[in-house]
């Protein structure tokens, strides 16, 4: 298992030689220019050769981020051995151009996200979005919603807020308002900020309907508590059954231990007591 901190360490180190490296080869070709009339014919060849190595290296970024994009198929399939190998090829060639190697590091957050080790999907995140990110720009917010999540699942809220802060003044897909949704579900409850989250209730059971089954009905239990919190019994009791249909109350509870105050009668049985 590829250690994250050791990637990290890695990936800045790769990134330095690759910058030195194209800026050598740019600067050899700007003075072999600059020096044709001297060099003669010469000139050429060696222009030849510093295009040659260009073409190889860009050539070899290219498989990289091929492999590091092929790779979230691996993950999405539940192949998460498969997909460790092949991002661990992405990181351990060189490339020529950051964006295989930033590409890496994202893939591999989602895949320590995907297996639940929560502190290495957070290291890699805030690792990856200390950096310019220029044309994967757009994993930034992927990247701040798995931090969000780590940080909570950890016990950080804090950590977890200024994650989603980020998110509020950006234009989300669908998709990416329904992972959010549920990021931001838990956060207000561990926070209990039970209004705000009750708030708009209609339209998030609708987009809670869209998600996997386990993360809706923690979504809907949540909003349900949300509801009986502020008053809303009709929405507490329709919502504390749609996450009986999705998922198994005990594994629910276990996982969010202040959902048990939906099912209080049948809350957690304490050994040793009997029913009165």
């Amino acid at each position: 298992m590829i250690p994250a901190e050791a990637v990290i360490t890695r990936v800045r180190r790769d990134l330095t030689i690759s910058a030195v490296l194209k800026a050598t080869i740019i600067g050899a070709a700007i003075v072999v220019f600059v020096m044709r009339g001297a060099l003669g014919s010469a000139h050429l060849l060696v222009l030849s050769v510093l295009g040659f190595a260009w073409i190889v290296l860009s050539y070899r970024s290219a498989i990289g981020s091929r492999l590091a994009v092929d790779s979230q198929s691996l993950i999405a399939a539940g192949r998460y051995e498969a997909a460790e190998e092949q991002i661990e090829q992405v990181l351990g060639t060189f490339s020529l151009f950051r964006t295989a190697k930033l590409l890496g590091i994202h893939q591999l957050a989602v895949l320590r996200h995907a297996q639940r080790r929560w502190p290495d999907a957070a290291v890699l995140c805030r690792a990856l979005l200390g950096r310019k990110l220029g044309p994967i720009k757009g994993v930034n917010k992927q990247c701040r919603l798995m931090l969000a999540d780590a940080t909570l699942e950890m016990g950080d809220v804090r950590g977890a807020h200024e994650a989603l802060a980020g998110l509020y003044q950006q234009r989300l897909s669908l998709a990416e308002a329904i992972n959010l949704l549920a990021v931001q579900a838990d956060y207000q409850a561990r926070s209990e900020n039970w209004s705000e989250l009750a708030a708009g209730i209609e339209t998030k059971v609708q987009l809670a309907e869209l998600m996997p089954a386990a993360v809706s009905a923690r979504t809907q239990a949540l909003l349900a508590l949300a509801a009986r919190k502020t008053g809303r019994n009709d929405w507490a009791s329709f919502l504390t059954r749609r996450a009986e249909l999705l998922a198994d109350v005990q594994e629910l509870c276990a996982r969010r231990p202040m959902l048990w105050e939906l099912w209080s009668v049948q809350g957690p049985k304490v050994e040793g007591t009997e029913a009165s």
